[in-house]
């Protein structure tokens, strides 16, 4: 077991010194070289880092989410909320900072950042001339400068496309929102969206008549995508959908109850996210879990990484998910 003995003979600093940073000892005064110098040090031995009390370096929150977005998807609630606690345990002191306030108000006691949301490249690079270290939980415009975290979303549609195939669906659909892109002011196909097309065009049956896509992801949008589908379809409708959000497929369900299509006898659906809602719509949806609590603790050690060991490359760490099968659709077998 690694004691503060260990560290203060590599590091060159006295027991006294460096228990006293440890237990938050507010009347020490040190510079911010000596105090990382001490963490990283402590760090680099295997140090248990939760025992340290003290504000190891004050981080802000980029969270470029709107109220109207946290109402209709309670998933970005709860990545603010497991930030929170990460941040926490890992002894890291945030604020968070809303798009109205802009990155242009960051306090100058801050030492790197996670963002949440769409920035733009101006902002971006704006940050990167700070100097800050940073974490994009998304699309990044500058994964040269910074580092990203996002969901492994090619994975998942690779899976759901493969469940279909295995269950003989050649009609195989797709009913998700567009992602607005700031740069351009236009709409543009999302990531999961994207995926999907990649996946199920190499295996031989993308038809574009049976993609659905346009607005945001919100369970209205996904009841009036499917009414639309219904309407131009007619009984050619898709055997089986992948749906990029639990909020749109709790529309498409509503739909397709209203419509007497029955899932999943008549349409099998594998959506994403495992929100609260997924357990309580009829039928129940069988959909990925993306672990937010661990996007979260990835964010935060990717950014406690880079403030305690400075590089000059940026990372991209993907998230696996796991299928939780409930009734809107059940698998034969693993794929």
């Amino acid at each position: 077991m690694v004691t503060i003995r260990d560290i203060a003979k590599k590091s060159g600093y006295s027991t006294a010194t460096i228990s006293r940073l440890f237990k938050g000892d507010e009347s020490l005064s040190i510079t911010s070289d000596t105090k990382n110098k001490i963490i990283v040090t402590a760090k680099s031995l295997g140090y248990d880092l939760t025992k340290i009390k003290t504000t190891l370096y004050k981080i802000a929150i980029l969270f470029w989410i709107s109220e109207e977005q946290l109402k209709k998807d309670v998933y970005y609630q709860h990545v603010k909320d497991d930030l929170k606690n990460y941040s926490k345990k890992a002894n890291l002191d945030l604020i968070f900072i809303s798009k109205n306030d802009g990155v242009k108000s960051i306090p100058d006691d801050i030492t790197g950042f996670i963002a949440i949301g769409q920035l733009t490249k101006k902002e971006l690079y704006y940050l990167n001339q700070k100097g800050y270290k940073g974490v994009i939980r998304g699309i990044n415009p500058l994964p040269e400068h910074f580092d990203t975290v996002e969901p492994d979303f090619h994975e998942m549609a690779r899976q759901a496309i493969n469940y279909f195939i295995n269950e003989g669906f050649t009609k195989i659909g797709f009913i998700g929102g567009n992602f607005f892109n700031l740069e351009t002011g236009k709409e543009e196909i999302d990531s999961r969206e994207y995926a999907f097309r990649y996946h199920l065009e190499k295996s031989g049956l993308l038809n574009e008549k049976y993609i659905f896509s346009q607005g945001s992801f919100t369970v209205d949008e996904g009841y009036q995508l499917t009414l639309k589908m219904k309407a131009e379809l007619n009984e050619d409708m898709p055997e089986a959908c992948f749906i990029p959000s639990d909020t749109i497929a709790a529309g498409v369900l509503q739909g397709c109850h209203e419509l007497g299509i029955n899932i999943p006898k008549d349409m099998a659906v594998i959506s994403i996210n495992d929100d609260d809602i997924a357990k309580f719509v009829a039928p129940p949806l069988t959909t990925f879990k993306i672990d937010i609590e661990e996007i979260a603790k990835t964010c935060v050690d990717l950014l406690s990484d880079q403030l305690v060991y400075s590089r000059d490359i940026s990372k991209k760490t993907l998230i696996g998910a796991k299928l939780i099968v409930r009734k809107s659709f059940i698998p034969k077998e693993e794929v």
